[in-house]
């Protein structure tokens, strides 16, 4: 099966690195123009230029910082006064990890803007575009997390479990208008985010970093962390008009790590 995202345009957030650097460059394979968008300048302008353009399309960066909303939204405002999106990645960092009672309301309302308030405003002003054109993608990267808690991720448990309960809604009254929402739920992968985890869950536990991992490793059917390509591949498909009839869905990639249905 071949996919093409030939003419398309896409904005990713949290592209700098891991997850969201690894969908870029599959988004970009398929032959969409991508915009990045991450606090990394540096990094950001290292990837557009080795981004994959033997479609002849063009790539971009926009350097943002999601956990100070209200530049966010000053920024990603601005960006949308001349560019039009029809893929959107809905992707940032995720907040500190941490049980229910080492968090405070503070807390919350923090994480809240981080992973909620961010997603809602970013595709609100793509959504434009899309109902005008009558074709859009809105891609949701989440957690599993949402359907059994990990409860040294209070945080990112109760905010992303919003996110994607909005997404449902969402997705049923933009249907009409030829763009589906989706959400995809994220176990291990082998990316910085789970490395600076495992490394604060060693030393709660006063074990080393490796035994973490090899447990970790354990717990997954198929006895390994995810590749971040791997990430990139579904989401390529949920992109393109292959998977038109796919919305309102929560997809794990998880290597069979959830034991619920």
């Amino acid at each position: 099966m071949h996919i093409s995202l030939k003419g398309k345009n896409a904005l990713v957030g949290g592209s700098s690195k891991g997850i969201g650097e690894a969908i870029a460059r599959q988004l970009a394979e398929s032959g969409a123009n991508v915009t990045l968008m991450a606090r990394s300048e540096g990094r950001l302008r290292e990837l557009t230029q080795k981004m994959d353009s033997s479609h002849g399309q063009k790539h971009q960066f926009l350097v943002v910082d999601f956990t100070d909303f209200k530049a966010y939204k000053t920024k990603i405002s601005e960006f949308f006064k001349t560019n039009t999106v029809d893929i959107l990645v809905n992707n940032t960092q995720g907040p500190k990890g941490g049980g229910a009672l080492e968090k405070n309301v503070e807390d919350y309302q923090q994480a809240f803007d981080l992973l909620f308030k961010s997603v809602v405003l970013t595709t609100e002003l793509a959504l434009k575009h899309m109902q005008k054109n009558q074709w859009g993608r809105i891609i949701n990267i989440a957690s599993i997390s949402v359907k059994e808690p990990l409860n040294y991720l209070a945080l990112s448990n109760t905010i992303r479990a919003a996110v994607v309960t909005w997404a449902k809604s969402l997705a049923y009254d933009v249907a009409q208008d030829g763009i589906t929402v989706n959400s995809t739920l994220t176990g291990y992968f082998d990316t910085d985010r789970i490395a600076q985890l495992n490394t604060k869950k060693a030393e709660k536990l006063g074990v080393s970093v490796d035994e973490v991992r090899s447990t970790m490793e354990e717990q997954v059917p198929l006895k390994r962390i995810g590749d971040p390509k791997e990430y990139g591949y579904l989401v390529a498909f949920l992109a393109s008009d292959k998977a038109a009839f796919i919305t309102g869905t929560n997809i794990p990639i998880d290597g069979g790590l959830l034991k619920s249905l």
